[in-house]
This record gives C-alpha cells, structure tokens and sequence, in this order.
C-alpha cells in the first residue's frame, strides 16, 4: 500500500523554509510529502488546478497550506477538497502578529485545522493517517513516547539537584 500524502501548499515561495520543517517532521512520522506553490490571490485557477489533481488520488492524503497576511490559501483549499486541510501559517511579526486571526476565524462550512508549530502540523496530519496506518500510529506512539520519556528525565535530574 502506498504511503499516506502530505501535500504542502504554501503561498510563495518566501514560505519555503517553513514548509520544509512540515516536510522533514511528516517524513520522520513516514508520510510522503510534496510541496506545490500557489496563490488564493494571485493565481486562484493554478491553486485549483493543483488542487484537482491531488484529490483524484486514489491513496489518503491532506493539505497543509502554509500562507500568512490574509490566508486566503487555507479557506479557500478547504472550501475545494473533501480531503482534510490543515493550516500552519508562517510565523510574522507584521501586525503585532495580528494577521494570525485570518486563520482563526473561517466562514461556514470550513474546517481548516489551525496549528502554528511545522512540526505540530505534521504530528497532527501523522495521527490522522494513525488511525488507517498502524505503521504511522506507531510512529506516532514511539515519538510521544520520547517526549515524556524526556520530560520526567529533566524532571528526576532538578529533583537530585
């Protein structure tokens, strides 16, 4: 069985380097991961011609848009795809970070997922294919497995201090 796809679309290619994290934590989980560019703005019939192609895929996949300012990019895939959508906006200053709230709030009948770490967005798209894939479950398992195994060996070190 083919591997579940993580198909990231971010908004320009300023937005590369986040992507990249996404990619290399979703990998890590053994999820296949592809990056696409495009814009809901810009160049709103390349998005949907991207977004058409992906969802004649016979294997399970999903969408994390990577787009910040407005974030049209996340609303606008969901409203297009049945496949789950997940929005990781890249991390800004601009606004006092303000312009996170266009991913907060979504009209009707769009469910984009908001989570703001790369790494959290990939666990997030790794525990919905857990639920098909045992192999990625376990993945899953094992790695929030090291993160308490980490926390109660920081806290046994300051409880001997």
């Amino acid at each position: 069985m083919n591997k579940p796809l993580v198909i990231i679309l971010m908004g320009s290619r300023a937005d590369e380097d986040h992507c990249k994290k996404i990619a290399a934590a979703a990998e890590g989980f053994g999820l296949e991961t592809v990056m696409r560019v495009g814009s809901a703005h810009k160049t709103a019939v390349h998005v949907l011609g991207i977004l058409q192609s992906y969802e004649q895929e016979k294997r399970p996949h999903l969408y994390i848009t990577v787009a910040g300012r407005s974030n049209a990019l996340s609303g606008f895939t969901d409203g297009a795809v049945s496949a789950p959508v997940i929005a990781c906006p890249p991390p800004s200053e601009a606004f006092g970070g303000a312009d996170v709230y266009s991913s907060l709030r979504m009209p009707s009948g769009i469910a984009a997922a908001l989570v703001l770490e790369p790494a959290n967005a990939a666990l997030l798209a790794a525990k919905i294919f857990g639920v098909f894939y045992p192999d990625v479950q376990a993945r899953v398992v094992e790695y929030q497995r090291k993160q308490a195994e980490k926390i109660t060996k920081d806290d046994a070190e300051l409880a001997q201090a």
